[in-house]
């Protein structure tokens, strides 16, 4: 049950000050070079204005691009190795869209899935987030066809609505009693202020879609929608859960590290295997692998989707592959 308040527009150079003054890193949506994207900001002047979205997504402040896993030192007859400890800044979240904010328990059940990731772990322990609801769109958010809303309030720990003169503020979780507590003089009483957010109608019949793949996989469907699709990944590198990853080392005659970076399913190189066979040789396939693990393999394994219809990936895509349109194909009988 949500704690309601008011949250005063210019009451949030106090809320900015009480997490800065608390150690907290917070990061925001910025308009810089044409681009719209999280970086550090020190008061709410920096934070982007009438932004949609940020082009890249928000996993990457739990599951970074580039992480350092260990580091090795090489001998004449020995290898010393340091196991790499997470670097989890204390940060605070502001501004992301709850389709983003949704985007992290996905990521969650699979760096939780067997073995507990002690690198992601970390960071979400460090990690709060206040979520601004959504009073637009565009033609590639589907947020409401995969169990979503641009009110929804899975996955932030404070939820901003804006209205007349500030936010209606819904307090979630116990992070967000935290935050809230920094700045008590900030969150007012709530008059009753009515939660009015976008209206984005349901594209496409998920559950149907979800059975419906379970009859479609050697359909050439795969084959024609993936004709454009250059395998380029950019639908992953921009997906709030996309976790798809490699393992690498980098290293010279004297030692090196072992890093984990973003990878992408889309890529010609993800499956190939050392003898040379790659079970999904064509774009077509893998095409196929990017629909069928987020709407049939996760909700078998997990009992969730791994989509939250934030319609990234479709603006991102430089051959203009909508993700939306596809889905209500594939969910068609």
């Amino acid at each position: 049950m949500a704690d309601n308040f008011f949250l005063p527009q210019a009451s949030l150079d106090t809320l900015f000050a009480a997490l800065a003054k608390d150690g907290r890193r917070i990061l925001a949506p910025t308009d810089r070079d044409g681009r719209t994207e999280l970086n550090p900001v020190d008061k709410p002047a920096d934070v982007a204005k009438d932004y949609l979205q940020t082009i890249l997504s928000a996993k990457e402040a739990a599951f970074p691009k580039v992480e350092r896993l260990m580091s090795f030192t090489t001998g004449s007859k020995s290898v010393d190795l340091v196991d790499a400890e997470p670097h989890a800044l204390p940060t605070v979240l502001f501004g992301v869209r709850p389709c983003e904010a949704s985007g992290f328990r996905a990521l969650d059940a699979v760096f939780n899935w067997d073995t507990r990731d002690r690198f992601f772990n970390a960071r979400m322990e460090a990690l709060a987030v206040i979520g601004v609801a959504c009073t637009r769109k565009d033609d590639a958010c589907f947020c409401t066809s995969v169990g979503g809303g641009p009110g929804s309030t899975a996955g932030s720990d404070i939820l901003l609505t804006p209205v007349d003169g500030g936010f209606l503020a819904e307090v979630l979780t116990e992070k967000g009693k935290a935050m809230a507590a920094l700045a008590p003089e900030a969150f007012k009483a709530d008059p009753g202020l009515e939660k009015k957010v976008v209206d984005v109608p349901v594209a496409f019949d998920q559950p149907g879609l979800t059975r419906r793949l379970k009859d479609r996989f050697e359909d050439g469907i795969w084959v024609e929608q993936s004709l454009r699709c250059v395998g380029c990944g950019a639908c992953a590198y921009v997906c709030p859960t996309c976790v798809c990853f490699d393992i690498v080392e980098e290293s010279d005659a004297k030692g090196g590290h072992r890093l984990r970076t973003w990878d992408s399913c889309g890529g010609h190189m993800f499956t190939l295997h050392a003898s040379g066979h790659n079970p999904r040789e064509t774009q077509a396939q893998r095409w196929r692998q990017r629909v069928y693990h987020k709407f049939s393999y996760y909700p078998e394994r997990y009992d969730m989707l791994g989509c939250v219809g934030c319609g990234k990936c479709t603006r991102a895509c430089p051959v203009d592959m909508n993700l939306q349109e596809h889905l209500a194909e594939a969910a068609q009988a």
